[in-house]
């Protein structure tokens, strides 16, 4: 199992369309057949960075899902919006490893 783990950096002032944006993918990983874990939005601290998590069961899952993502359409509208809302300035992508019990 590999969680992604994303930070962005977001313009402060449009949080509300990066919300939007967020709603459009949790179901989007989802339905690419992985987990998300949400989004998670400022509120206090920092007022320009958002984090998003989500797992897919191993790391060639991820790059199924990548590739998948490029040719689906739900998903290139999405990376329209953010593109014509310019929403994201910059985003970070790391892989973990989750660890219970």
């Amino acid at each position: 199992m590999i969680t992604c783990y994303l930070k962005y950096v977001i313009d402060p002032y449009k949080v509300a369309e990066f919300e939007r944006y967020s709603k459009m993918w949790i179901p989007l990983v989802r339905k690419l057949g992985g987990q998300h874990h949400g989004y998670f939005l400022p509120s206090e601290g920092a007022n320009n960075v958002a984090i998003a998590l989500f797992t897919f069961p191993s790391l060639a899952k991820y790059e199924e899902y990548r590739k998948a993502s490029f040719k689906d359409a739900e998903c290139q509208a999405a990376f329209r919006y953010a593109e014509e809302t310019r929403c994201v300035v910059s985003c970070e992508r790391s892989f973990m490893r989750p660890v219970f019990e």
